[in-house]
């Protein structure tokens, strides 16, 4: 019947909460640990974790490589410029400082193995007032980009290149010098060497040492497909990078049709040449163009010069390597 409470699975009506018989409630404990506890830390975040560990030792090793210093307060070397000319290892070092290559900053390791050549180094720098600043082997290979140093390490300033008009006033200056000089008798005319495609920074060293030792008044370089002066090239060149301007054009071409207005003989060198080197005129500005030892002189470049050249040779031999064709052609032209 209706409102029978006795019947099997009914329920009281009338306790509520609290009344006696009742179990207590949760209080919101249940939702309140729903709610959560913000985002999952990232494991190498959490200290139990071995992710954790590595960040730590990977932190370790970052600071190792600042020499323990903090970047706004380091006190050592800074990090070079992208492009900058290193020169690393003990002989290169010591041949470098021997050639006279300019130092924007010498480096040590500290606790570099001491050998002969490395007192060779010091005793060098001692005498010449050559700084060696000393750091960590980290920050060696740090600042050299993991090259093979040996504990030692040249950073060599951008090389300054001259104006290529001023190495054409230059020789124009030493012409009329030479001429009023010389009275009724023809005077010895000034040679500037130009580079077509000389890609091989020994070559272009040696080309440097032979132009400086036969009297040149200066090199002009094309910007493109050329090699630069580096420290390789000073190196090769036995310092004569120093005492020899060395210009850099934007177009080779362009450069030779200048040379020519202002009263120059544009003089190329190749084997196939139909003059003989011996019989070019030395009583005038000359602009001797060398090329590659491979290709030689390229169309354009040939058909700017007034003259090409050839140094009679043997028939057992096809061509001579650029720096050596520069040495012999200067000397003919200059008639020591």
């Amino acid at each position: 019947m209706a409102g029978n409470s006795q019947r099997r699975g009914a329920r009281q009506r009338g306790k509520g909460i609290g009344a006696q018989g009742r179990t207590a409630g949760s209080g919101g404990r249940p939702r309140k640990a729903l709610e959560g506890k913000g985002p999952t830390p990232k494991a190498e975040d959490r200290v139990y974790h071995k992710a954790y560990r590595g960040k730590q030792a990977s932190a370790r090793r970052d600071l190792a490589g600042t020499g323990g210093r903090s970047a706004g307060l380091r006190s050592g070397p800074r990090t070079p410029k992208l492009g900058a000319d290193w020169v690393v290892g003990r002989n290169p070092v010591w041949e470098a400082l021997r050639a006279g290559v300019p130092v924007k900053v010498a480096y040590v390791a500290e606790g570099a193995e001491r050998d002969d050549r490395l007192r060779d180094i010091f005793r060098f720098a001692a005498d010449h007032a050559q700084p060696l600043l000393q750091i960590t082997r980290a920050e060696l290979d740090r600042l050299t980009g993991g090259a093979v140093h040996q504990g030692v390490a040249l950073q060599v300033p951008p090389f300054a290149y001259a104006d290529p008009q001023e190495v054409v006033d230059l020789a124009l200056d030493q012409f009329d010098l030479a001429a009023r000089a010389a009275d009724d008798e023809a005077p010895l005319g000034p040679v500037i060497v130009a580079c077509d495609h000389i890609t091989d920074p020994h070559n272009l060293g040696a080309i440097i040492r032979s132009a400086a030792a036969f009297g040149a008044v200066g090199i002009l370089l094309p910007q493109r497909r050329s090699a630069h002066v580096t420290a390789a090239v000073w190196k090769a060149s036995a310092g004569a990078a120093a005492h020899l301007p060395v210009a850099q054009v934007t177009n080779l071409n362009q450069a030779l049709v200048a040379c020519a207005k202002a009263g120059f003989t544009v003089i190329g060198l190749a084997g196939d040449g139909d003059a003989v080197i011996a019989e070019a005129p030395t009583d005038e500005p000359i602009v001797l163009v060398v090329g590659a030892e491979d290709t030689g002189l390229s169309r354009l470049v040939r058909e700017h010069c007034d003259v090409v050249a050839r140094i009679p040779m043997s028939d057992t031999i096809e061509s001579l390597n650029a720096s050596v064709a520069v040495g012999v052609a200067l000397y003919e032209l200059r008639r020591f």
